[in-house]
């Protein structure tokens, strides 16, 4: 799947000189957490969030700098940059700049990485460069329930020759999968055989065999792999 196949369009946005009262409205009225920032020519400039209205004078929540007044003559600008998002009127003065951006054709699997990566909650997404639409992480999980309801449909039972050749075909490259040897499948039932080196290694070979249709239960016969005296 691709960001064009769960993204949110159209896509409720600012510009740098909305005023910051106006983006609150929107905010609530929307009922959406954060909004893209676009110029003049429908470039995407920044970002706008709630938690850039945490601190704010109106509602007596900003920022009260503790430090000496001559410390911030040095060049420490954290009183200042605390001033401008509590006091600032418009958006362009208090978003976040440089907003990190995807294209409509991105995969799910990139946009969760870069989500990660970038400890961001949702990205933009162009087209030709122009916003069309947004990816937040709740349309992951949307994307994630329905692939769960698209594969809970009845689905004809697979062979143990056919489940155990799934099976292997799915483990291929992954370092910590069984040897095939180590791997029987009789009646729907996996059986698993070998040593292992931690709980997370056989989990995960667990789940892979619960992945494969027609799997009807996994059963574990592996013993822990021995540990040298004095290791």
């Amino acid at each position: 799947m691709q960001a064009r196949d769960v993204m949110t369009s159209p896509v409720v946005s600012v510009t740098p000189e909305t005023k910051v009262h106006e983006l609150a409205r929107l905010l609530v009225q929307h009922r959406i957490s954060a909004a893209p920032v676009v110029d003049q020519e429908g470039q995407v400039v920044g970002m706008i969030s709630e938690g850039d209205l945490l601190h704010r004078e109106e509602i007596g929540t900003e920022k009260r700098s503790r430090r000496s007044w001559w410390l911030d003559m040095l060049g420490s600008d954290g009183g200042a940059l605390d001033y401008i998002k509590s006091h600032a009127t418009t958006v362009g003065d208090i978003m976040s700049r440089g907003a990190i951006c995807v294209n409509e054709d991105t995969s799910l699997a990139d946009i969760a990485a870069v989500l990660e990566s970038h400890h961001i909650k949702r990205v933009p997404v162009l087209r030709d460069g122009r916003l069309v639409g947004i990816v937040s992480r709740s349309n992951l999980v949307q994307a994630l329930a329905s692939s769960l309801a698209v594969d809970a449909a009845p689905q004809a039972l697979a062979s143990d020759a056919e489940i155990r050749a799934m099976l292997m075909g799915d483990l291929a490259g992954r370092g910590w999968a069984f040897p095939g040897r180590n791997i029987v499948v009789r009646n729907g039932v996996v059986h698993l055989w070998g040593t292992v080196w931690s709980k997370d290694q056989l989990d995960a070979m667990r789940i892979a065999s619960e992945s494969i249709p027609g799997v009807k239960r996994v059963e574990d016969h592996t013993i822990p792999y021995p540990v040298m005296p004095g290791l």
